[in-house]
């Protein structure tokens, strides 16, 4: 298996932090733009896409500014990939945006941030921040 590549996208959002926060935390959040289905067990996470399962572990989360998700094997122990998404707000301008760190195989890697773009996409659909 080739190494995955991890990479960063920034995603412009008219939105407020807080609402945004909402949809990238919960399990029904999530599950309204990210995933065709979002189940929670305490920290674990079941995430499905076309009948296909992805297992991952919420490691980390800072209320209002981001959370980050540890891929876990099927004995739910942590592997080495992630995705985190970041609220940022500019101080200034108070413009705010959704940062993703993610990982892809280097082959694969203009099709994740496509993807990335579908589903932050129809997060902004579902906001109203089209």
């Amino acid at each position: 298996m080739d190494t995955k590549v991890r990479y960063e996208i920034e995603f412009p959002i008219n939105s407020s932090p807080q609402l945004l926060y909402q949809y990238i935390s919960s399990p029904s959040g999530l599950q309204e733009w990210f995933a065709d289905r979002v189940n929670s067990r305490g920290e674990f996470f079941t995430f499905e896409w076309n009948n296909s399962e992805e297992h991952a572990r919420l490691c980390s989360k800072k209320t209002g500014e981001k959370v980050k998700f540890k891929w876990v094997d099927e004995d739910k122990n942590d592997t080495e990939y992630y995705f985190e998404i970041r609220i940022l707000e500019d101080e200034i301008t108070k413009d705010v945006s959704l940062m993703i760190v993610d990982f892809a195989e280097e082959d694969e890697m203009d099709e994740s941030i496509k993807l990335w773009g579908n589903q932050v996409s129809d997060l902004k659909h579902i906001i109203g921040s089209v």
